[in-house]
């Protein structure tokens, strides 16, 4: 069935306050996309925000993201005192600092109110996420040593786990421990019911799974034989990409590597316990850099940038036939974007998964695979991602050839700058089984709300959508999803 989505981050929803949280704007988001004839909601990584406030560089895999937590929907359910809650002033980005502090105060008065009330059914949270409580742990522990990485941790016996010690800081922290439990309690509770609302309206909700972890994360903490790590629990080798269409010094993403040869022995369990909880989350999975299986860039970790580097071979077909059999029902889109050479296409094609098609790729050169006349039925095409420019802001700022070759692509007249309506309907009337258009260009927003630029840090992951007529932007779309077969119509 041919399909269409939108691209919005829940952090940027026009939420009451100083940032986008699972509350009413969320189920207003999801009419609106119902309203569209649109049935995916994609969404950034949902876990805890890490260095530079990254969805990529979150603190857990299986956590959720606490600053969405709604607190107007604690007041009404009586998990925070009446009236606690005054929001934060709705700006245009979001002042994560800000946001922050206030967050932690009316949390620690939620948690003094309700924690104890709640403890049975905190209790069976606790069992059937058995991630929750080393998390606590580790959160608890970060919060004393004011919150600097694990590694850097100056009670070296709790930087590796050493188990009497263990067992004290859980004593010793058990308040502590207990509030970071209480926090995912609420998340999940927020989200499970905002999960339940859209699947009743038809709408998947479609998450991403970055391919690395943190370094400092609980993860990596609770797991150092699964990472290239050596003795002092330090990497070896990071990750990233070499130079290319983002940055000429490449990325250095800094995230420690996998040891997957003992991923392989353990019968890639750790993949399957996180991919099941991902798959319990949402509807549809994007794997972030799926070229990784295939062949992954290594850096040495005394390198300052990724200049310096090689390819490895990735698990490849090892892990992917290890999921399908344990998670046969898991649906998952490839993000097959950078250097994808024959091994990866040779591993996507065995997978099956539909890989994506970025039209603001497609004018780059002569003869891009991105151009509509070469997409799949079994894709996703963007008119671009979160590591884009808005369309517009592309426009605005790409060389006259590029332009010329996207007129002529896209059938416009010379003298024709309304880019940003011309790629969503090449978008739309792609051959490719789903379409997906981030919120900015629906609403023909400039650079100045672009969501990220990669191999920058401090500018990103701050863009708010302020207040919008619904109405008018779903008219628009779900004609489009008329015109091109597309979309459900209730």
């Amino acid at each position: 069935m041919r399909q269409s989505g939108v691209l919005l981050h829940v952090t940027s929803l026009p939420s009451d306050g100083g940032i986008g949280t699972l509350g009413s704007a969320a189920y207003e988001f999801v009419d609106f996309i119902k309203d569209s004839g649109m049935s995916i909601w994609q969404m950034l990584p949902l876990g805890p925000t890490g260095y530079a406030e990254s969805p990529y560089q979150s603190c857990s895999t299986f956590a959720g993201n606490q600053l969405v937590i709604d607190f107007k929907m604690l007041e009404e359910d009586g998990f925070l005192p009446k009236g606690a809650y005054e929001p934060l002033e709705i700006l245009p980005n979001v002042d994560f600092e800000a946001v922050k502090a206030q967050h932690r105060r009316l949390m620690k008065l939620s948690f003094d109110l309700s924690f104890d009330k709640l403890r049975n059914e905190i209790g069976e949270f606790e069992k059937k996420q058995s991630w929750v409580s080393d998390y606590g742990l580790f959160r608890a522990i970060k919060a004393k040593f004011y919150e600097n990485s694990w590694m850097e941790w100056p009670d070296q016996k709790i930087r590796l786990r050493d188990p009497e010690t263990v067992e004290k800081y859980k004593a010793e922290l058990k308040d502590e421990i207990n509030f970071y439990i209480y926090e995912q309690f609420l998340f999940f509770k927020q989200w499970n019911k905002l999960h339940e609302y859209a699947k009743s309206k038809g709408v998947q909700l479609m998450g991403d799974m970055p391919i690395y972890v943190s370094e400092d994360s609980a993860d990596v903490w609770l797991n150092p034989e699964m990472f290239e790590l050596d003795e002092e629990c330090r990497p070896v080798r990071v990750a990233g990409v070499p130079p290319d269409y983002f940055s000429a010094d490449g990325q250095r993403w800094g995230n420690p590597l996998y040891a997957w040869d003992r991923h392989e022995a353990k019968g890639y369990s750790w993949w399957i316990s996180r991919l099941r909880a991902l798959g319990e989350m949402f509807d549809i999975l994007r794997i972030d850099h799926f070229i990784g299986f295939a062949n992954y860039y290594a850096i040495p970790s005394s390198e300052p940038t990724a200049l310096v580097g090689k390819y490895e071979t990735g698990p490849g077909k090892k892990l992917f036939d290890r999921i399908k059999a344990e998670l046969p029902h898991l649906k998952i889109v490839a993000e097959d974007l950078g250097v994808v050479n024959q091994t990866v296409k040779d591993l996507l094609a065995y997978c099956g998964y539909p890989g994506m098609k970025v039209l603001q790729f497609a004018f780059d050169g002569e003869d891009s695979g991105d151009l509509p006349q070469y997409h799949k039925q079994n894709c996703f095409v963007y008119t671009g991602t979160h590591d884009n420019n808005t369309t517009l802001g592309w426009w605005n700022n790409a060389e006259p050839e590029v332009k010329a070759r996207a007129r002529k692509a896209l059938r416009m007249r010379d003298d024709d700058d309304d880019i940003v309506d011309h790629m969503i309907k090449a978008a739309f009337n792609s051959v490719a089984d789903t379409a997906v258009v981030p919120m900015q260009d629906f609403l023909n927003l400039g650079e100045e709300c672009r969501m990220n630029i990669p191999g920058t840090v401090g500018c990103n992951w701050m863009w708010r959508m302020l207040p919008v007529d619904y109405d008018k932007v779903a008219e628009k779309v779900r004609m489009l999803n008329i015109q091109s077969n597309r979309g459900k119509f209730f």
